[in-house]
């Protein structure tokens, strides 16, 4: 059995697209940890069964989270709308082994600030004729790690960020748990 942890900051609705899509695979989600315990993850992992915990900041940067997130030994550690930069100390922990999905066709539309709608605001201010996903190892910069895997799609001179976030949505939905079982393939 693979084992992912999730690491979220909003909803989870990604999550939770991971969790069904592996269901019935080898591959499952051991727990989910939050930096807000005001987010709707919480919810859906509470829903799925699924171990949650909720870590201050301190936690985050003196190693009680990192010594917490290794006693599930995850195979991997995915970031699923995820707000926060991952401190070294993770990134030498698990080296190749942190993915995050940008909303955003990196190197564009990446760094510190640019997530969710605004990145969704600044792809349609630009005028863009088209934008995607972009799913890439964690280092210890913001949008910066190798690019594993980056899927497109059009913006109409018509659409709204809303209508971006959409487009985004579905391209996330589709394909990031397909990257995560890849991934997961490689020796």
């Amino acid at each position: 059995m693979k084992k992912l942890v999730v690491f979220a900051s909003g909803s989870g609705s990604n999550a939770e697209n991971i969790h069904y899509y592996f269901q019935d695979k080898n591959i499952e989600i051991v727990a989910i940890f939050t930096n807000n315990a005001e987010a709707y993850v919480l919810e859906r992992a509470k829903k799925l069964n699924i171990p949650a915990f909720v870590f201050s900041k301190e936690e985050f940067k003196d190693g009680r989270l990192l010594q917490k997130v290794s006693s599930f030994q995850p195979d991997l550690i995915v970031l699923a709308g995820f707000l926060w930069l991952i401190p070294k100390d993770f990134v030498t922990q698990f080296p190749h082994k942190i993915i995050n999905i940008h909303p955003a066709l990196l190197p564009n539309f990446g760094g510190k600030g640019m997530y969710g709608d605004n990145v969704h605001k600044a792809v349609v201010q630009s005028k863009a004729t088209e934008t995607g996903i972009t799913i890439h190892y964690v280092n210890e910069h913001y949008d910066k790690g190798a690019i594993i895997f980056q899927e497109k799609c059009p913006v109409l001179p018509s659409d709204s960020y809303e209508d971006v976030a959409a487009k985004i949505h579905e391209l996330e939905y589709k394909y990031f748990p397909k990257v995560i079982q890849k991934v997961l393939k490689k020796p």
